[in-house]
């Protein structure tokens, strides 16, 4: 069994690599989203149930294509929606 001696400059190196990896990691972007998404898709990301997404084209919230007989969501559209329903929470203390 031989024996390595590790020095400071060693460990500095390591510490070089180790900290580039985890900033690719971290940089790292995830890959495109699909533009158009069905309604399954929208329900998963969303986490909501048919009746819901159905509500939501009825009512205009979110617009969507048919083409026989399946629907057809923008990914933009969806981000739009979630976008423009940030609320501030604001909190009123009253003595």
């Amino acid at each position: 069994m031989a024996i390595e001696v590790i020095t400071r400059e060693d460990l500095n190196e390591f510490r070089s690599l180790l900290l580039n990896d985890l900033k690719e990691i971290i940089q790292f972007k995830p890959q495109q989203v699909k533009q158009w998404l069905k309604s399954t898709e929208v329900r998963k990301l969303l986490n909501i149930s048919p009746g819901t997404l159905q509500n939501l084209r009825i009512n205009g919230t979110l617009t969507f294509t048919k083409i026989g007989g399946i629907m057809y969501y923008n990914y933009s559209d969806i981000e739009k929606v979630l976008n423009g329903n940030t609320r501030k929470n604001t909190i009123s203390i009253s003595k």
